[in-house]
């Protein structure tokens, strides 16, 4: 869930491997095994589209919950009351710090000792647990998911589906799924100083430099541009967001290696002209002091606080942190300033939304198969994830209480209730006091429900950013591992991931000039850069003789 900013940045930990996760062309995933006898207490006889879940008997299901620090575990929460009154299903969270929960979750899984269920897993951290048997391909029991089958279908999201499966065609985490793509991050800017200068809201990174060099006239002693984001991975989403621009992602999201849609190939994104470009641009802004050189390396609490003293007029954000941190500072220190988040810059791919369809999804512990309440337990996921009403439910919460709905049918939050500063005087919080809007359970969903905490401004940056294309990169063909060439590209990946990032902040900071390039992809090669490529290569081609 996107409130969760955070975690965002958990991703970046595992993207190295997106490009070795990727996997399968579609196929039919309603194969539910026949070996389910004896595993059925507590389903519903007649479970499909639309119904509401609930056991027939009383049950418990553990869960990993990832705790987060803005609304911490509170077992009185009227999310779990009103989750067992829906569904007769109790969950038992096993509670894991924020900041601890990618590492918990691989010592539980790794000793045997995992919940049965394990949300908040951004793919490809799946891939780890495959070869294992710790975890179920999901894909094998869809036909217990009714309503996960059913947006697949209806929103056509195969494609995307196929990019999380594995060597042997199956898929192993079942994903937060989305009507529409999802832009979140962007650059957020002081529109007052922009109206002092008679400028417009630049609209590509072309324009961004020009704004950033008036700025800069007008307030020589001041770097325009101070960024944020950048710990633990360099560059966090400004790379992401101008490597999409360009078709090489970096930051957050950066995978060894990337679809050209044109060329019709895989390439090296690290060492790509692609990747070039916008690093040549970033090193013309530094060099220019156009942008701070120490956004790379300066605590957030640092970004802010130029941005709240009038030190900078640019810097990353997303909808929760442009309201919740940047607007309240900036009241507090220069409460005439106007602050807006801009649609993300565009670049040499024209207008194109990087977002993808999917978001964090949930691993099933290979134990759970061997539950006699194994089928309620899939039906029960799939209500409260995939359904409309298990979506609106986990999101908004409770009718009278928590959301209110309006002559339309439409879902809003109630007035007395706040999220995301869209309520900011009402005396009781979401997330906080009752347990709703929670980034364990609430994600993906119709716009209208992803939107339902928008403010009219951030709706309309939704509406600019939906009506771009989606950039191709983001659905690539198959190109999964086996078991054996995952092992040989772990060994390569670690070394050359590092070496992109620690390169591509020197060459942007003028610590090494851009006519070193050519060098430094030879550099790439002797740490196995072609060998790797060489794998994804053999594995595309592997995948399109079988499966394609």
């Amino acid at each position: 869930m996107v409130y969760q900013p955070s975690r965002r940045q958990v991703l970046a930990a595992a993207a190295g491997l997106v490009a070795l996760g990727l996997a399968g062309c579609g196929g039919d995933d309603s194969n539910e095994s026949s070996d389910l006898e004896g595993k059925r207490v507590g389903a519903m006889e007649k479970y499909g589209v639309g119904d509401q879940f609930k056991a027939t008997e009383a049950l418990t299901f553990s869960v990993l919950y990832n705790n987060h620090p803005n609304y911490p575990l509170k077992t009185d929460w009227l999310f779990w009351s009103e989750l067992g009154k829906r569904t007769n299903i109790k969950l038992d969270p096993v509670a894991v710090p924020l900041s601890d929960y990618e590492q918990k979750r691989s010592v539980l899984i790794g000793a045997g000792d995992a919940p049965l269920i394990i949300p908040k897993t951004y793919h490809p951290a799946e891939n780890s647990y495959v070869s294992s048997g710790a975890i179920l391909p999901v894909s094998d029991y869809l036909d217990l998911m009714p309503n996960f089958k059913d947006k697949v279908e209806k929103w056509k999201l195969q494609p995307e589906i196929d990019t999380l499966r594995q060597a042997d065609g199956k898929f192993y985490l079942l994903p937060g799924v989305h009507e529409k793509p999802w832009a979140d991050y962007s650059l957020a800017v002081r529109t007052d100083i922009l109206q002092q200068l008679n400028l417009q809201i630049p609209k590509t990174w072309d324009e961004v430099y020009t704004m950033l060099k008036a700025m800069k006239q007008a307030h020589p002693a001041l770097y325009p541009f101070s960024d944020r984001w950048s710990k633990p991975t360099p560059g966090g989403p400004l790379f992401s967001q101008i490597g999409a621009a360009w078709g090489a992602p970096g930051g957050w999201t950066y995978q060894h290696a990337t679809w050209d849609a044109d060329a019709k190939k895989y390439f090296y994104t690290g060492a790509s002209d692609k990747y070039k470009g916008w690093v040549e641009y970033l090193a013309k802004l530094v060099a220019e002091k156009l942008m701070d050189p120490e956004s790379f390396t300066q605590d957030d609490d640092i970004a802010r606080q130029k941005l709240a003293n009038g030190k900078s007029f640019v810097i990353s954000t997303n909808a929760q942190t442009l309201v919740n941190d940047y607007r309240k500072d900036l009241a507090a220190t220069l409460p005439s300033a106007k602050l807006v988040k801009i649609p993300v810059p565009t670049g040499p791919l024209g207008e194109i939304n990087p977002a993808s369809r999917l978001e964090n999804g949930i691993m099933i512990s290979t134990k759970a198969k061997d539950s006699k309440n194994f089928v309620a337990m899939m039906q029960f996921i799939d209500w409260l994830w995939y359904s409309d009403e298990g979506q609106e439910f986990a999101r908004l919460g409770v009718e009278g209480t928590t959301m209110v709905k309006g002559s339309s049918g439409q879902a809003e939050l109630s007035p007395n209730v706040d999220m995301v500063g869209l309520h900011p005087q009402a005396p009781k919080h979401l997330q906080k006091d009752f347990g709703f809007g929670n980034g364990v359970f609430a994600y993906g969903g119709k716009p209208e429900l992803v939107q339902a905490f928008f403010s009219d401004e951030e709706k309309e940056f939704q509406a600019v950013m939906n009506a771009r294309k989606q950039a191709a990169f983001v659905t690539p063909p198959p190109a999964p591992f086996t078991d054996e060439e995952r092992e040989q590209a772990t060994l390569w990946e670690t070394g050359l991931k590092d070496y992109v990032f620690q390169q591509t902040l020197k060459f942007i900071l003028g610590q090494r000039p851009l006519s070193e390039w050519d060098a430094y992809v030879n550099e790439l090669k002797s740490k196995n850069m072609d060998a790797y490529m060489e794998l994804v290569q053999k594995a595309y081609d592997r995948y399109q003789k079988e499966h394609g």
